[in-house]
């Protein structure tokens, strides 16, 4: 097996496995999230495994591939710098970091059953001399039956292989034969019976200094014994596993283009509101809130932003500085609008000019807080739509912390999730869950249809009894109106 050529060369045994998470940009920008710091999961030498086949039990669904380029440590390394940690390593080559996510969640982040089955991680087939290349000079290519699915560059990393090896020696003695799986670009999907997944890694200086082909064949095995937690393949898993809602054959994730803005935005509150309460949703309405400037239409997907009460302490840690509150302003999105809890009290500023202008910058559709907002007159020039309580010259420090975001809150009484449509006009602002917005806009577009033909009969002097609502007979006559149209 490729595991006995490291033990070969190296003159002992493959010891420990240690794994990147995320690593490479492609990725990163895949998952939706970019590391602050690398992060690391442990596998099973017993693992291990050379070019050959592997078995997908029979109860699973979710047998990942993931093309690496394999990091071998040539001799201890303990406290060593960035700058000197190349000098530790003896070798690369090609390693697949296999895995049933099935049952990552059962595993919570350990990926102990998850990834460290037999024949989890094949390797090999050739080492390549880490003296003879540079590492930021190396290419990792996967193809599925033949078809190029990963390819990409170690020059992308966005962290070295040298911070991997100091950044772990700062808490274990890295040793000869130890192997650090460096990460996997985008592409890497799910492998089905009868597949067939090749990893390469080479040089781009010298594509001859190559670890050649590990070719790993899935074959169908006996379903996993029925014992601890069961395989699980929900929608977080599919996804990840497949790399996509798409590819995973998932219903695609609810969007909000831009007929369904320009559609939302013709729409009265008050209509939508009526909707919601007929479709079940009575308590959607972010109460106590208006705009800043009378006729402001506002229409987005919400961020979400959390302050809690003040405390002396827990201020002081969280409250100065980079807070929750400039982060979530500094990642608003194009078209996003930043949904504030401040616990309903006005009291106290939430939002000023400054950081208005910088939602403004960054496209933010608009800013709701159930508190305050203190510079009014400058906040309202910055031109930004803006719905809270009111006024108050006071910064939020005097009763609030900056805690979290992208969370569930409760806004004005009502609960807002990120993702979530608002919606607001001079009559305040609603949340409307995604799931709903496409029947709400259709069913509220045909209630205003009609209450205009209504307000055009009562304007030539018909009662309201049978026209408001409508009854049999003045829908027929409805009906005309519409198609005379």
């Amino acid at each position: 097996m490729s595991h006995n050529i490291v033990s070969q060369t190296l003159g002992r045994e493959v010891g420990k496995i240690i794994a990147v998470h995320l690593s490479y940009p492609s990725r990163a920008k895949q998952r939706g999230r970019i590391p602050a710091e690398a992060s690391y999961f442990m596998k099973a030498s017993s693992s291990l495994t050379g070019p050959g086949e592997v078995t997908r039990p029979e109860n699973t669904d979710l047998l990942v591939f993931e093309a690496e380029i394999a990091v071998i440590i040539g001799k201890p390394a303990r406290n060593v710098s960035e700058e000197n940690a190349w000098n530790y390593v003896s070798h690369v080559t090609a390693a697949n970091d296999m895995g049933l996510l099935d049952f990552r969640a059962a595993d919570k982040g350990s990926n102990v059953r998850s990834k460290s089955g037999d024949g989890m991680t094949p390797i090999g087939p050739q080492l390549i001399d880490a003296t003879k290349i540079s590492p930021d000079a190396l290419r990792v290519k996967a193809t599925v039956d033949g078809k190029v699915v990963q390819d990409d560059s170690s020059s992308t990393l966005l962290f070295s292989f040298a911070h991997f090896i100091a950044d772990l020696s700062r808490f274990m003695t890295l040793e000869p034969g130890d192997v650090i799986l460096t990460g996997t670009p985008s592409g890497s999907s799910v492998l089905q019976p009868g597949q067939s997944v090749t990893v390469e890694v080479y040089s781009e200086d010298d594509p001859s200094m190559t670890s050649g082909e590990l070719t790993t064949t899935v074959v169908a095995g006996d379903p996993v014994a029925d014992i601890g937690s069961a395989p699980k393949a929900d929608e977080k898993q599919k996804i990840d596993a497949w790399g996509s809602r798409e590819e995973a054959g998932l219903e695609p994730e609810f969007e909000l283009t831009d007929d369904l803005r320009e559609r939302l935005s013709k729409l009265a509150l008050a209509t939508l509101s009526s909707q919601m309460r007929q479709k079940g949703y009575p308590n959607v309405s972010i109460d106590g809130v208006h705009p800043q400037t009378p006729g402001t239409k506002l229409v987005g997907r919400a961020r979400t932003l959390r302050y809690v009460g003040h405390r002396p302490d827990l201020f002081k840690k969280f409250g100065g500085g980079y807070n929750a509150q400039k982060r979530a302003i500094d990642s608003v999105n194009p078209g996003e609008v930043l949904v504030m809890e401040a616990r309903g009290y006005e009291h106290a500023g939430t939002l000023g000019d400054i950081l208005a202008l910088r939602a403004k910058v960054r496209g933010a559709a608009g800013i709701i807080t159930d508190g305050a907002v203190r510079d009014w007159a400058p906040v309202e020039e910055v031109g930004l739509p803006v719905f809270a309580q009111g006024a108050h010259p006071s910064v939020l420090g005097r009763v609030h912390i900056p805690w979290d975001t992208d969370v569930t809150i409760t806004c004005g009484g009502v609960a807002v999730q990120p993702g979530d449509v608002i919606v607001g006009d001079d009559d305040g602002a609603i949340v409307i869950p995604p799931h709903m917005v496409e029947e709400l806009v259709a069913d509220a577009e045909q209630q205003e249809s009609e209450e205009e033909f209504i307000a055009e009969m009562v304007a030539n002097g018909e009662s309201v009894d049978g026209l408001y609502p409508l009854n049999a007979q003045w829908r027929d006559r409805y009906n005309e109106w519409l198609s005379a149209k």
